[in-house]
């Protein structure tokens, strides 16, 4: 069975769905972290660094296992030459 296959089916329960979109801002934020650390071609450790951390702490946030702060984010921002942009949709 495939992936696509295999979502579907989870989908297919209520509980999941539920759950999924309960952590779907972790998943955008940890995958918009992603996305900009590989396209600046810094590892989690050089990442770490240049924000005065830890690796172990871009990890938990690369899979979603911490919320991270809003301090946080602007520090990654502007650690990585961006700026941070917060929207709200449906309002």
């Amino acid at each position: 069975m495939n992936w696509k296959t295999h979502k579907k089916q989870l989908l297919e329960n209520p509980k999941f769905g539920k759950a999924l979109e309960e952590t779907r801002i972790e998943y955008e934020i940890a995958r918009a972290i992603i996305v900009s650390r590989v396209r600046h071609k810094l590892t989690q450790k050089q990442l770490a660094k240049k924000l005065k951390t830890q690796q172990s702490v871009i990890s938990r946030v690369e899979n979603a296992q911490t919320t991270v702060s809003l301090s946080f984010l602007k520090r990654l921002a502007s650690t990585l030459g961006g700026s941070l942009e917060i929207n709200f949709k449906g309002i």
